[in-house]
């Protein structure tokens, strides 16, 4: 069987901010895998569609389909899941998380939120995702939530944009009402668009930025990519 190819598959989005930054994520999947073709594609918003680009490749080829999303839901086990099985040869890896490394990356992005005895401040943290109804990805959220907690020192509660409970603006009301003065809210998404920007209506004091840029997603799709060749 020839050497597949890694589509790197993400949602799509319409901010010119968030297309760049997943463009350069492609790019630095191939700059640290020479010789790989890249591909790619999107399930929603953006073309070239995911089953345009399945069926755009040469009979007999092999490929990897890698979500550039961050937890399993309707795109990865229906609109991945289909496409994959519409030609022989083709295989889906694991969405980018959860991951621990995610958590740490999460923590350099909120940094030191200070509070204190003396002031009466103390903060509390949202897990913002972007929501699914699947409870696997529900899940997934919540394991990443654990693994910042042990990074944190604040309360750290899940909330979700869409298709989950609690939303991102009912957990950071539940964080004020156990008594936390400030709330920041950790942003579990990739990159800007339309969830980000609903964060800033959420009811909290701070926001922090995307996960992207950075060079960790390019090293866990490759290894999401690996996982699923081997």
């Amino acid at each position: 069987m020839p050497n597949p190819v890694l589509i790197a598959c993400a949602h799509g989005t319409n901010n010119a901010d968030g297309r760049a930054r997943i463009n350069q994520v492609r790019a630095e999947i191939a700059a640290l895998r020479p010789g790989l073709d890249v591909l790619e594609a999107y399930v929603d918003v953006q073309d070239p569609a995911l089953p345009d680009v399945v069926g755009s490749l040469p009979e007999g080829a092999a490929a990897v389909v890698v979500p550039l999303l961050l937890s399993v839901g309707y795109h990865v086990r229906v609109d991945i899941a289909e496409a994959v099985a519409s030609r022989p040869g083709l295989l889906a890896a694991d969405p980018l998380g959860p991951d621990p490394r995610l958590a740490r990356l999460l923590h350099e992005r909120l940094g030191t939120l200070g509070g204190s005895a003396v002031t009466g401040e103390e903060w509390g943290i949202v897990l913002a995702a972007a929501g699914s109804s699947n409870p696997e990805a529900a899940g997934s959220v919540e394991a990443l939530a654990e693994d910042l907690r042990g990074l944190r020192s604040e309360p750290v509660l899940a909330g979700y944009g869409a298709s989950a409970q609690p939303s991102v603006p009912d957990a950071v009301a539940a964080l004020r009402e156990r008594g936390c003065t400030h709330v920041a809210i950790a942003s579990y998404l990739l990159a800007p668009g339309y969830f980000h920007d609903q964060l800033g209506l959420a009811g909290a004091d701070l926001v922090s930025a995307p996960l992207l840029p950075s060079p960790l997603m390019a090293e866990l799709a490759l290894e999401r990519f690996d996982a699923a060749v081997g």
